[in-house]
């Protein structure tokens, strides 16, 4: 009977629907994602999403740390010894000028230190021979050219020109009134003597500083190959031999560069001497060693130099001054157009707007040196780019 009751029990239950699931919380498990094959790189979305992170974050601190303190001490030696990175600077100049001659009596059979050798006396006799025929006619020129200035500054006063300039600004009345003021006030004399022992003390600092140099040229030309070699050696071994010819292009082009540069300040300067005596001008030795210096400034040295001689000229009457800028400008246009590309063409080649640029550059950061250095510099920069930039850019 009880068998039967269960039974039936039994048999309408499983003609009843059944009862739904009773609702759990669950987390979804994440998409199933296709996993890379072996050898597969990941795409560019993927890697973006991953984030990176150092596996070492302290010790990339730490040298962080350590490579910003070094920059700051750098910056802090350099800007304290300022004078002496400017020394360094301007021996190794004129050491990469002198290492063509050097290079040329080694390729005659000569040791390298003999060659040395014979660069520095030969250097050293064409600056004593210059200064044996500039020094004495330079310093009676410039003796006469003092005491006659108070001669030159009435001629000036008495010319027709500023009597035309007085008659309409009243110029005469008002420089002696300045004048007057300025002697009156004692600070100004003050000033004057304070500004002649400081032009003593500058003539000995520059003494000082070309003796320094002239050491420094010596012991760098001597061990230039050395130098050369020990930071050839912290370039690694695959890029060492690339980077040897680099170096070798590019301090080749900085002693051309300072060897023609030289021949054609000494051209300028012959022919400012020459330009000098036929305009029939004073100190024809100072002036004319005043613009061969100033030639050796890149673009605008020769054409400043030219000014200040033709100013100058201006004192002694319009007719010299003319004939002297004449003859000058011409040959500055010749120079340009002729010398200056034959004599630069072996070694360096860059625009004109570049060119320009890294002289005004160089001018503002060390002045005259800056000035000189400039051009071989910015040559170097462009030599770098065409060589290792752009090949590598094109590349990818």
């Amino acid at each position: 009977m009880l068998g039967r009751l269960k039974s039936g029990v039994r048999s309408v239950r499983d003609r009843l629907p059944s009862r739904p699931p009773r609702p759990r919380f669950t987390v979804d498990d994440p998409p199933a994602t296709s996993q890379p094959e072996s050898g597969s790189t990941p795409t560019e979305t993927e890697t973006e999403a991953l984030p990176t992170y150092s596996a070492r974050p302290i010790q990339t601190g730490f040298m962080v740390t350590i490579g910003v303190g070094i920059a700051l001490a750098l910056y802090w030696v350099l800007s304290n010894n300022w004078q002496l990175v400017v020394w360094i600077l301007a021996a190794l100049f004129i050491t990469l000028g002198l290492d063509p001659v050097v290079r040329k009596i080694v390729h005659w059979g000569a040791p390298r230190s003999v060659g040395v050798l014979i660069a520095v006396v030969l250097l050293l006799a064409v600056f004593a021979l210059l200064m044996w025929i500039l020094i004495p006619t330079v310093v009676t020129q410039t003796a006469d050219f003092i005491q006659q200035i108070p001669q030159l500054v009435t001629d000036f006063l008495e010319s027709d020109i500023f009597q035309r300039l007085d008659d309409q600004f009243d110029l005469r009345s008002t420089a002696f009134t300045e004048l007057n003021r300025f002697v009156s006030n004692t600070d100004n004399v003050t000033r004057l003597a304070g500004g002649l022992f400081g032009v003593g003390t500058a003539i000995i600092n520059t003494g000082f500083s070309v003796l320094i140099v002239i050491v420094l040229t010596l012991y760098f030309l001597v061990s230039l190959p050395s130098i050369k070699f020990w930071a050839h050696r912290l370039v690694p071994y695959s890029r060492r031999r690339r980077t040897e010819e680099l170096s070798e292009k590019i301090t080749r082009s900085v002693g051309n560069y300072v060897i023609g540069q030289t021949v054609v300040a000494t051209l300028n300067g012959i022919v400012a001497f020459t330009a000098v005596s036929i305009a029939g001008l004073p100190f024809s030795a100072l002036l004319a060693t005043f613009a061969g210096f100033m030639a050796f400034i890149p673009l605008v040295g020769a054409v400043i130099g030219g000014t200040v001689i033709t100013l100058l000229a201006l004192l002694t009457g319009w007719q010299s001054a003319l004939i002297f800028a004449i003859i000058y400008f011409i040959y500055l246009q010749v120079e340009a157009y002729l010398v200056s590309p034959r004599v630069m063409r072996r070694a360096v080649s860059i625009p004109s707007s570049v060119a320009v640029i890294a002289v005004i550059a160089g001018g503002s950061l060390l002045g005259v040196l800056g000035a000189l250095m400039a051009i071989p510099i910015a040559a170097a920069i462009m030599t770098l780019i065409k060589e290792v930039l752009i090949p590598r850019q094109d590349a990818h």
